[in-house]
């Protein structure tokens, strides 16, 4: 895999361990033994790793959260002399939640082949320990820290009918759970798995009015992966969908008073919506 025979260089996006050594697959290893160059988040931890798999570290190049878009131009000098070129992260997998992603798409844009060597992923394990629905999830990562961003994060994340995955600190922890239960509702269900792959293992389930009241009695360690049921399909029903069930209601004799209430009652929304586009849907029917 080694450069400087005038081919096209390659970026190998390489995951890394989220906690356990022995995650590193075989073919992650071999490839970053033979890279021409590691683009790695912290030389010190990839330089560690490196070492307690026996390898000898090939020169190493930081790319984190402040500098990764300086490093592309010397990443893609290096591609254009025809070198392997291995991008990891301090854990998991770059670019979800860490640097990688400006680096991936700036060897794409030139043109450069980019591959991936698979392995652990912090969101993927605790999703499937979770207990919650795995078929389709949204992925949240972390929250914006403050301000309107969150905000906006918060009330989007409330209409979500997917499973959510959230990654959050441990010292961030406690915050992040109440404004969920505030926005999201305090019944519903949520997962805390922390320290996942690693000696202290825990995943804890419940409600995040639970999850609340736990993490104000025991304090929280370690990196988190916070998995949070979806919105019920109620909370979600659309407008159409409202305006045909009180319609067929009182198509069978029901009163549109009757109707709305029922309605509105079966899907968990407001009478007062409900009754909106009923009247609206009759004056349309008249005019």
């Amino acid at each position: 895999m080694t450069g400087g025979t005038g081919a096209e260089g390659v970026l190998v996006v390489v995951a890394t361990p989220i906690g356990n050594l022995d995650d590193l697959s075989p073919r992650a290893a071999r490839t970053l033994a033979e890279a021409d160059l590691v683009v790695c988040e912290d030389t010190r931890r990839t330089r560690k790793l490196l070492s307690a798999c026996g390898m000898t570290a090939p020169p190493l190049l930081s790319a984190n959260d402040h500098t990764e878009a300086g490093r592309i131009g010397a990443v893609l000098e290096r591609l254009r002399r025809g070198e392997t070129v291995a991008v990891v992260s301090d854990a998991g997998v770059p670019g979800i939640s860490d640097p990688g992603e400006r680096l991936v798409r700036a060897a794409v844009g030139e043109g450069f082949d980019v591959t991936v060597v698979p392995g652990p992923s912090a969101a993927l394990s605790g999703l499937v320990v979770s207990g919650l629905p795995t078929g389709r999830f949204f992925f949240e990562g972390f929250l914006p820290r403050r301000g309107a961003g969150r905000e906006e994060r918060l009330a989007a994340l409330a209409d979500e009918e997917h499973t959510i995955v959230c990654y959050e600190a441990p010292h961030r922890l406690a915050r992040t759970l109440a404004d969920l239960a505030a926005a999201l509702g305090g019944d519903r269900r949520v997962a805390l798995c922390r320290e996942l792959t690693k000696l202290y293992e825990e995943t804890w389930r419940g409600t995040l009015a639970e999850a609340v009241r736990r993490v104000a009695e025991v304090a929280p360690r370690g990196e988190y992966v916070v998995v949070i049921a979806g919105a019920p399909k109620s909370w979600i029903v659309d407008d159409d969908h409202l305006t045909t069930a009180v319609s067929r209601l009182v198509a069978e004799g029901s009163t549109t008073r009757d109707a709305v209430a029922e309605v509105a009652a079966a899907y968990d929304v407001s009478k007062r919506r409900v009754y909106d586009l009923a009247t609206r849907g009759r004056d349309a029917n008249r005019g």
